[in-house]
């Protein structure tokens, strides 16, 4: 049995942490979450002795913290928020630990990704509206060059990460019709979750004047409609 867990938290509504990483939670002597992403109720439902905001911590802090845990021979859980398997960096850390022989366990959990599409009451792929999903991010600080604008020429759903800032940006830049409907989901299944819906077009506007300026998910795509995407019945329920 491991003693150092990776484990995501769940998009933001702490009912949605799976029950082994509840148990760990409980069960912590250490405790290392990230930040304001993950839900302080969660954080407050640790056991943990030693509790550790990694937003204020470097690379080699947060290892340090697992490894000194782990030779004190402490239960030490990573909280991720989400899926840690997504945009959770969860490699670099594992990359430094590992040279030491410190392999984790890795317990996922609920995204964000799913988060917003039962928040949407939707599902991304829809018989006659997409078969796919596509996961992306805009360039930034930690990536040069993205793929958006050729992600968006496929007609399938398209789920932007870390986007919300560069909104305006994004849409100037697919390459799909102006009418193509879009969701901005603020928090998703947290208490303040906000959703604004839109097209092309006009969601950059709509997410401004709604106040969206951060920590949300762009869903662009037929999909984003649900019932009234036009779908076709599956073979299911034909």
């Amino acid at each position: 049995m491991s003693d150092f867990y990776i484990v995501g938290a769940g998009c933001g509504d702490p009912g949605l942490i799976t029950v082994k990483g509840m148990d760990l939670l409980k069960r912590a002597d250490i405790l290392i979450y990230a930040g304001s992403l993950v839900n302080p109720e969660l954080v407050a439902t640790s056991g943990a002795t030693l509790k550790l905001d990694s937003s204020q911590m470097n690379l080699e802090e947060i290892c340090g913290a697992i490894r000194k845990g782990i030779r004190e021979k402490k239960l030490v859980v990573r909280l991720h928020s989400g899926d840690p398997a997504l945009y959770g960096a969860i490699i670099e850390q594992m990359a430094v630990l590992e040279k030491e022989g410190i392999v984790p366990e890795i317990v996922p959990g609920v995204s964000s990704l799913f988060g917003a599409a039962a928040a949407l009451k939707t599902q991304f792929t829809l018989r006659g509206v997409s078969e796919s999903v596509i996961i992306t991010r805009p360039a930034g600080a930690t990536l040069e060059e993205d793929r958006i604008a050729e992600f968006s020429r496929t007609g399938e759903t398209l789920v932007i990460f870390l986007g919300t800032e560069k909104l305006r940006d994004i849409m100037a830049r697919v390459e799909c019709l102006q009418d193509t409907p879009v969701a901005v989901v603020y928090h998703a299944t947290w208490d303040d979750q906000k959703i604004v819906k839109g097209t092309v077009a006009d969601i950059a506007d709509k997410a401004e004047a709604a106040g969206i300026t951060k920590t949300a998910l762009i869903v662009i795509g037929r999909a984003v409609l649900g019932t009234e995407s036009g779908f076709s019945h599956s073979h299911l329920y034909s």
